[in-house]
């Protein structure tokens, strides 16, 4: 952490080019400046994406940004604000705190938060911000925190760990077991000191491994911010034996859309087929992710059009958590049909269908954008269909 970088030159010099062509700023000359104009570069950069995912950070004087893909992998506020909303209480040891993001919302609900990070240089720069945002009650060690838990004896509220993805680990789908700290290995020293955990891990990670690896599991959320799943959030309670609840949540500028279900209910939930009727429904990403495809269909009484599509249908519209939309109506799969409705422009998507979206453009010859939707997916019947649809707001 360099500090020169927070002197009034340096940071007006930030400021006024947070909108720069940085490649040009590189090759600058007669800066007034004792700060190499690299070190000034990754500052504009790291803030510059922090307009959006850290609109609190980035209006915040003096702030000190650490590189680009410490900001890129953090949390966003919109979802830190979400987890802290889960948990509350005296006292919370954040083991991987990283740039601080998530200690920062557990602070507003817990009266002192520790922080540890391995990172000495990152942990010097979350302490700097602390004191810029004015939170006080956050307790920041520069070490390893599941060696701090083994070297000390204190029982904590809660325990919060965001373990990263090992980068040798292959495949679009992980497991616990492929992630620094490993959450399984250490789940017994983490009950020793709490009877709570909070675990944040990347969407990527599958539900099913995920409740095999972990104990006592008592709750999973679902957390989606504009329609794509940011992070998986996982409620431990120490010698919890009950039903696991899954909590979906897709976060949006204007509504949230909360969706909520016992995992052993979609086993067991009945579901009723039909053709597409008025209305047809995609469910959100969250939701989705979760494989909530029956329940949905359950607490909404709604249709599906098949096992395997998790397209949903109805006679009358309804308050759906996902996408809603009118039929207009419903072809078979055939080139010639669809020419015949003139159709070349519209927005694709396909579920349980044999083709992608590009295969089907290029053999339809239809591009994307306008008003129309068209779902290509599988009918009870096993039929490929062509759903022509416009969007309800």
């Amino acid at each position: 952490m360099n500090k020169d970088i927070l002197n009034t030159v340096n940071q007006s010099f930030i400021n006024e080019n947070i909108n720069s062509d940085t490649t040009l700023l590189l090759f600058k000359k007669n800066l007034i400046t004792s700060v190499n104009i690299k070190l000034l570069v990754e500052q504009i950069e790291a803030k510059k994406r922090s307009k959006k995912k850290l609109p609190t950070w980035f209006n915040t004087q003096n702030i000190y940004y650490p590189n680009k893909l410490n900001i890129e992998q953090t949390s966003s506020e919109i979802t830190a604000q979400y987890k802290s909303e889960l948990i509350s209480g005296t006292s919370l040891i954040d083991l991987t705190g990283g740039f601080g993001v998530d200690s920062f919302y557990f602070s507003k609900r817990f009266k002192k938060v520790i922080y540890c990070e391995i990172n000495e240089d990152l942990s010097n720069i979350a302490k700097h911000n602390f004191e810029q945002l004015k939170a006080k009650n956050i307790k920041c060690l520069a070490v390893d925190g599941l060696d701090h838990l083994k070297s000390i004896n204190e029982q904590f509220d809660w325990i919060y760990i965001d373990p990263s993805r090992r980068h040798d680990s292959k495949g679009k789908v992980f497991y616990l077991k492929d992630c620094l700290p490993s959450i399984p290995q250490h789940v017994q020293l983490l009950f020793e000191h709490s009877k709570n955990i909070l675990i944040k891990t990347s969407p990527l990670l599958d539900i099913t491994a995920g409740i095999n690896e972990l104990r006592y599991v008592r709750s999973i959320h679902v957390v989606a911010v504009k329609n794509e799943v940011k992070e998986l959030l996982w409620i431990l309670e120490k010698n919890y034996e009950g039903e696991i609840e899954v909590v979906t949540s897709n976060i949006s500028s204007n509504k949230s859309e909360l969706f909520q279900f016992l995992l052993n209910e979609e086993s067991n939930a009945e579901v009723k087929y039909n053709e597409p009727m008025d209305y047809l429904y995609e469910p959100n990403a969250a939701i989705l992710k979760a494989g909530a495809f029956k329940c949905v269909a359950k607490q909404f009484k709604v249709f599906k059009l098949d096992k395997n599509s998790h397209l949903y249908t109805s006679k009358k519209l309804i308050d759906f958590p996902g996408r809603c939309f009118l039929i207009e109506k419903v072809l078979p799969y055939n080139k010639k049909l669809l020419k015949k409705e003139f159709i070349n422009k519209a927005n694709i998507t396909v579920r349980n269908f044999p083709e992608t979206v590009d295969q089907i453009k290029r053999k339809l010859n239809v591009k994307d954008g306008g008003n129309v939707f068209l779902f290509f997916t599988t009918n009870k019947m096993k039929n490929k269909v062509i759903i022509v649809c416009t969007k309800v707001n």
